[in-house]
């Protein structure tokens, strides 16, 4: 590593760390599109549990032409969501994102109902107001249902501009949605598509789908993909420091972005390791875990 601990010619990297210790070493203006997946504060633990089901004589499961399978249970992945003062947490962290931010830069912070109204009140301070540019709904139906209150089955995702005159937004490469009613436009836009709204009926990573890793709180790339394809172009650096299982990471891999992902829990590192780092893949992934050097880590608004 050069005397920085990071620099834009660098490699993509993982860090095993806590974030409040990694972002001041990071140097300001780094960063094209800045999407964080923090912490809910649902007041629980989060817990994941790998099944995977195999042929087996002895199974309990019938399957296709009555061939029998066993369910496997592998291993449980799980993080603490409570927090007793989240918002002493978390604003030292946006604070960071905002300096970390390009002049053309975009922020995606992505909460639920609990937390998401304090954020839009403290974003609209750090930011301006003038720099909000959107709350996407991502919407979603799947899982149990409450039957005394309308089931939430949705997150919100806030978006930032760094300057609302000259940020980056590319609604030509983002994945198009089919028409609702096709047959009230013409054939051509039928067959295009139309440019997502600030509405996303995506569903979540399928327990059984060759996209999930076993990570609790796994976000789909199909969310991730089009946040990408909007706020950067080939080349440009992205960041998460809550990276969990590290999808931000993998669709910058397929999309030709770099990327920078932090995350203090060993299990989450884990999972990046496999996801992003085997295959055609190995060789563009520098990791590392622990505190940089002293000499490494000068503050970063600094620099």
């Amino acid at each position: 590593m050069s005397d920085e601990f990071w620099t834009p010619s660098g490699p993509n990297l993982v860090v095993e760390a806590d974030n409040r210790t990694i972002l001041p070493c990071l140097p300001s203006s780094s960063f094209k599109v800045i999407y964080i997946d923090p912490p809910f504060n649902t007041g629980r633990t989060q817990k994941r549990q790998l099944i995977r089901t195999v042929r087996s004589p002895e199974g309990d499961r019938i399957g296709f032409k009555g061939q029998k399978y066993e369910t496997l249970k592998g291993k449980v992945t799980s993080f603490n969501d409570t927090f007793v003062d989240y918002w002493e947490f978390l604003e030292p962290l946006l604070v960071h994102a905002y300096r970390l931010l390009t002049e053309d830069g975009t922020f995606y912070l992505h909460l639920d109902y609990r937390e998401v109204h304090y954020a839009k009140v403290f974003l609209d301070a750090l930011f301006g107001r003038d720099r909000f540019l959107n709350e996407i709904i991502w919407a979603y139906d799947y899982g149990a249902r409450s039957t005394n209150k309308w089931p939430p089955k949705h997150d919100n995702i806030l978006v930032y501009v760094k300057n609302p005159e000259a940020y980056c937004f590319n609604s030509e490469q983002v994945d198009r949605e089919p028409y609702m009613a096709p047959g009230l436009v013409t054939p051509e836009k039928a067959a295009r598509g139309k440019l997502p709204t600030d509405v996303w009926w995506h569903t979540i990573v399928s327990p059984t789908g060759r996209e999930k890793t076993g990570y609790a709180t796994q976000k789909p790339e199909g969310v991730l993909r089009r946040i990408v394809q909007a706020s950067s172009n080939p080349g440009d650096w992205l960041l998460d420091f809550f990276a969990g299982s590290g999808t931000l990471g993998s669709v910058a891999l397929q999309l030709d972005r770099n990327f920078v992902l932090i995350d203090n829990n060993p299990e989450a590192v884990a999972v990046m390791r496999k996801r992003l780092g085997h295959g055609r893949l190995t060789g563009r992934v520098s990791y590392f875990s622990g505190i940089p050097n002293e000499g490494q880590c000068l503050d970063g608004a600094n620099r």
